[in-house]
């Protein structure tokens, strides 16, 4: 009995810890957002670590922000697909798709029109995404009117609880 409890007080102090990290992470987004005004304003930026030349922006303080403008939310999308318990959590693909093609796109060309095409791109992803999601939707709506559950019991049992971090991860890989 005394080693059942210490293993949940285990667990519960490993998803105290989790879970610190992870709201630290979102309090800390809006410093990270603006780390590119410590970015010099020049077409050929040097540091120890790199050298950055800025294509289409002609200014690496500018090329920075909007890639702090793309990766910041991206950050927080992932957070939320890992953490989100429901039953509609794929939908999140969808943006987190589009920031992705925005920061490769950003990165790899520089180009003038980065958010342009994008949902060219999108469409064979959401022509997975959004039917996988209806058919749950109505597998839920068809069980509600066949049995007396509640929508918040129909609904824990479409949850995703995988054991752990990993294990989430590599249920889609």
């Amino acid at each position: 009995m005394k080693k059942q409890e210490l293993k949940f007080q285990f667990a519960d102090k490993r998803s105290l810890i989790i879970g610190s990290i992870i709201a630290t992470i979102i309090a800390m987004t809006p410093y990270l957002f603006y780390l590119y005004e410590s970015v010099p304003d020049v077409k050929v930026w040097n540091t120890f670590l790199f050298t950055y030349r800025s294509g289409y922006y002609e200014s690496a303080n500018i090329s920075i922000w909007v890639l702090s403008s793309k990766i910041i939310p991206l950050l927080l999308l992932f957070i939320w697909f890992f953490t989100c318990r429901h039953w509609w959590f794929h939908a999140l693909l969808v943006p987190i798709a589009m920031y992705s093609y925005q920061i490769f796109f950003t990165l790899k060309q520089d180009l003038e029109y980065v958010d342009s095409n994008q949902l060219i791109y999108l469409i064979p992803i959401m022509a997975i995404i959004v039917p996988s999601i209806y058919l749950i939707r109505a597998q839920i709506f068809n069980k509600i009117n066949d049995a007396t559950k509640s929508l918040q019991e129909l609904e824990d049992e479409f949850k995703v609880s995988p054991k752990s971090f990993w294990d989430k991860i590599k249920q889609y890989f």
